[in-house]
């Protein structure tokens, strides 16, 4: 992982490829990286289940957009939270790397250190299970949270 420069734009996908749908985040960076869809200067980071080992990546940042599922919802249902809906969400915690979100984003915030603006866009699983596959209703909007990605990082 590179560090990422002050002043940058970050989208950390998080999540568990081998447990399906939660690996949306990063699959959706991945499909963003391979169409290049996203402004240049932005970076993306694969967190993957070890978000403790982000806190310098994410340090001093404009702002930070975290795709991952949120639970609570319709299987498929695209959702988007700022502000203190963050750290509410990842308290339903699907996988013990959302508790680390909530540490790291607090760790961020003692040192002084936070990013001007924390987004998470993500989608309501459906399958919490073995498996490398994202269930029908997660795959269907994809397309629509990376769009939806886009657009945050782009300021649409």
């Amino acid at each position: 992982m590179a560090r990422v420069p002050t002043g940058k734009v970050v989208v950390l996908g998080v999540g568990n490829l081998i447990m399906g749908d939660e690996g949306l985040g990063i699959r959706c960076i991945e499909q963003l990286d391979a169409a290049g869809s996203l402004p240049a200067g932005v970076v993306t980071i694969d967190g993957g289940t070890s978000t403790h080992e982000l806190l310098g990546d994410l340090e001093d940042l404009d702002l930070l957009v975290i795709v991952d599922a949120v639970a609570g919802g319709t299987p498929g249902a695209v959702v988007r939270l700022e502000g203190d809906r963050i750290p509410q969400a990842f308290s339903n915690k699907l996988s013990p790397h959302q508790h680390g979100i909530n540490d790291l984003l607090a760790n961020l915030r003692l040192l002084g250190r936070e990013p001007g603006r924390v987004v998470v866009l993500g989608v309501t699983p459906k399958v919490i299970a073995l498996g490398m596959d994202l269930s029908p209703e997660v795959a269907a909007v994809m397309p629509e949270l990376r769009a939806r990605v886009v657009a945050e990082v782009s300021g649409s």
